[in-house]
This record gives C-alpha cells, structure tokens and sequence, in this order.
C-alpha cells in the first residue's frame, strides 16, 4: 500500500465525508439503512488506498454494516418520536433475521470480491426500479401477515443483507409496503430491523476475518476497517436524525426517483468494476 500524499488524503476524505452525509440522511429518510451507499463509497476509498483486491469488497461490506449500527440506533429513536416503529414486528421477526444473518455471513466470507461485486450490482439495478416505479404504489390497506412469510421473509432479509453490507431497510420496506403498513411505520420498523442485522452482521465479519480467514489488513479487525468506521459514523450518526426528521415534512416521490436514478448508476459502475476484475 503506497503513502498517500496531503492532497489525496484530503480528496478521499471529502469523498467519504460526502458520502457519509448523503447515506446516513438517506438512512433517516428512506429507510435503506445507508449501507447501499456506503458500500460503493468504502470500495472506492479501499481502491485509492490499494488494499488487497482480495478482501477490498469484504472490508467494504463488513464496515459498511458496523458503520449502520450507530445509524440506526439514532434513527430508530427519532421515528420512536413520532410512534413510527413497530415493535411487535420487529419481535416477530427477530431469530429468524439472525438465523439469515449467520447464513448470510457464511456466504459472505467465503465468496470471492468479483462475486460480491456482482452480487451488489444486481441487487442495487432491482433496488433502484423499485424506488423509481413501485414504491409509492403498493397498497395502502394493511393486511395480516402469517407466521410463515413473516418467519422465511426474516430469513431471506437477514440472509441477503449481510453479502450487501446493508441493514436490510432496502428490503424490509417494500415487504412492509406490499402489505399496506404506512411508509413511516416501514421506515422506522425497518430502522429497528437494521441494528439487530448490523450489529449480529458485525460480529460475524470481525470473527470471519479474524478467525476464518485470519484477514491483517492495516487498521482493520476481521472484515472492519475502522478508519472508513471513524470517519463514517459522527457524520451518518448527525444526518440520520436529519433524515428521520425530513420524512414527516418532505414530499418524498421526487426524492425516491431521485435515488433510484442514482442506484441505477450505481449499479452500472459496480457492474464495470466486476468487468475489471473478474
């Protein structure tokens, strides 16, 4: 890894103060829990610093699900403000998120950066779609959600973020959504949701790198990286409560295809890294 000089040390520090703003105010207000943002962002810094293309993407996913700890702390008490968290549904959901959390570490531990790079591109193209052309026209009556989807749905969530480096929100809100619960009582259902995906996530990658695959990359412990941890987390933490605040005052169609256009781009440069080095 080359010494960086003062220039580009202050560049990549603007990129990642920047792009700490932007994830942990899209964390507050649209429930994606920030990471979708973050992981790209950390993947471009780790780039810059010339970590091992081996573990770069598994650095990225693992701090981005640390970073979303604090984050979601901050925005599930903002929406808990306003009565927005559902906490029966949280409860319900709870072993069964974890169980696909420990499946989804599993994974994520054991597949190579191009897979993982891959992985995200398709899941950031779907994710876009949705906040472009679904996400405002879901039903708005809600329905009784059996025992059954509500146990194999924490499955897939739990299983599905941790390879993403996300706390789930970007699934868990359009699930909340196709059974007529209120977009703020998913958005701050699905913050909740976040902390036990970041926080068991969290544990995994650092035993994962640690101890499976004995990972010693500098300032790192495991799969987290805790200089992109130190410079993400004050500034996620602030534009969270921001960002829960906004959404009982902002019309959030425009914002939503905003953000859609943006994972859409997203996705395409992630697809091109995989190009690269595949």
């Amino acid at each position: 890894m080359d010494i960086l000089n003062s220039n580009e040390i202050i560049n990549l520090l603007a990129v990642l103060g920047v792009a700490a703003a932007v994830a942990g105010f899209m964390a507050g207000l649209l429930g994606v829990g920030g990471g979708i943002i973050m992981v790209p962002a950390l993947y471009y810094a780790f780039t810059v610093l010339d970590f091992d293309i081996v573990t770069r993407m598994h650095l990225s996913v693992g701090t981005s699900l640390a970073i979303i700890i604090p984050t979601s702390i901050i925005s599930t008490k903002t929406h808990m403000e306003y009565d927005a968290v559902d906490f029966k549904m949280v409860k319900s959901f709870g072993i069964f998120i974890l169980i696909g959390v420990f499946l989804g570490s599993f994974l994520a531990v054991n597949l190579k950066t191009p897979a993982l790079v891959l992985f995200f591109s398709i899941f950031s193209f779907i994710v876009g779609l949705f906040f472009i052309f679904l996400r405002e026209k879901l039903v708005e009556n809600p329905k009784k959600i059996s025992e059954i989807v509500k146990n194999i749905s924490g499955i897939v969530i739990g299983f599905i973020s941790i390879p993403l480096g996300i706390g789930g929100g970007s699934l868990m809100v359009p699930f909340m959504r196709t059974f007529g619960y209120d977009i703020r009582k998913s958005i701050g259902t699905a913050a909740a949701i976040g902390f036990l995906i970041s926080l068991s996530g969290t544990t995994a990658m650092i035993l994962g790198g640690k101890i499976i695959n004995n990972i010693n990359t500098p300032f790192s412990v495991g799969y987290i990286n805790l200089l992109g941890f130190l410079v993400f987390v004050p500034v996620t933490m602030i534009m969270a409560r921001f960002g829960a605040k906004a959404v009982y005052k902002i019309n959030k169609r425009l914002l939503s295809k905003i953000f859609g256009i943006f994972l859409i781009i997203v996705s395409i440069r992630s697809f091109i890294e995989y190009l690269s080095i595949s």
